[in-house]
C-alpha cells in the first residue's frame, strides 16, 4: 500500500495565484507608465534575481529599472501598480484549503518571490491562514532552479520524501524536485491538479 501524503510543497505565482510582476505586467507598466519597454526588460533581466534572493529593497529595484532618471510619478504610484498585478486563484486556493483541513497536511511554498512583493501577497490573499511555511528566495537567498532552495525546504519541513508531493506550473523546477526525490506535479489547471492529487489519495 502507498504511504499516505502528509506534506504538499506548491509554488504561489501561476498556481494560487498570478505571477504578479510577470513580462505582461511589465509590458502594461511601459506603456501606462510611458516607459521604454525594450529598456525596462533589460534593466528588469540584469537586476531582478538580485531582488528576488532578497540583496535588494524593492525601492532599490525600482531604482534601477525604472526611477534612474527624473519621472512624473512616484515609487507608491508604481508600486500600487505593481501590487494590483497580483489575483488570486480561488480555486485552488480553496483546494489546498480542503485538502489539508481533511488530510491534516503540511502545506509549504518554495517561490521565487522578493520580499516585498512577497509579503504583500501573503498578507492580501491571507495565505498565512493555510500555509504553515514560506520557503521564498528573498528568505532564504536562494531562487530556483537552484536546488538548495529545496533542500532548505525539506529540511525546514521536516518532511519525509517518499510522503511529500510539490506542484509547480513550471515543468523545469518540478524536473529538479524530482531529481531531489520529491514527487512532483506540474499544474496546468485546476482540474488536472485535482484530479492528480486525487491520484494521490488526495481527493475533497
Amino acid at each position: 500500500m502507498e504511504k499516505k501524503i502528509t506534506t504538499l510543497f506548491t509554488d504561489i505565482g501561476g498556481v494560487l495565484l498570478t505571477n504578479g510582476w510577470d513580462r505582461k505586467a511589465r509590458g502594461e507598466a511601459a506603456v501606462l507608465f510611458n516607459l521604454d519597454s525594450v529598456d525596462l526588460e533589460e534593466r528588469h533581466h540584469l537586476t531582478f534575481d538580485t531582488y528576488e534572493v532578497g540583496k535588494l529593497t524593492l525601492d532599490e529595484y525600482l531604482e534601477r529599472i525604472v526611477f534612474f532618471e527624473e519621472r512624473s510619478f512616484s515609487y507608491e504610484d508604481f508600486k500600487a501598480f505593481m501590487f494590483s498585478k497580483s489575483q488570486a486563484y480561488p480555486e485552488m486556493i480553496q483546494l489546498i484549503c480542503e485538502l489539508k483541513k481533511k488530510y491534516n497536511l503540511k502545506v509549504a511554498v518554495i517561490s521565487n518571490e522578493g520580499r516585498e512583493l512577497n509579503q504583500y501577497r501573503i498578507n492580501t490573499f491571507k495565505l498565512n491562514d493555510f500555509i504553515d511555511f514560506f520557503i521564498s528566495s528573498s528568505f532564504v537567498h536562494f531562487r530556483k532552479p537552484d536546488a538548495d532552495i529545496f533542500k532548505v525546504a525539506i529540511d525546514i519541513s521536516q518532511s519525509d520524501l517518499a510522503t511529500s508531493l510539490y506542484i509547480d506550473d513550471r515543468m523545469l523546477f518540478v524536473q529538479i524536485a524530482e531529481s531531489l526525490g520529491l514527487t512532483g506535479i506540474h499544474h496546468v489547471d485546476y482540474e488536472d491538479t485535482k484530479a492528480q492529487l486525487a491520484a494521490f489519495g488526495l481527493s475533497i
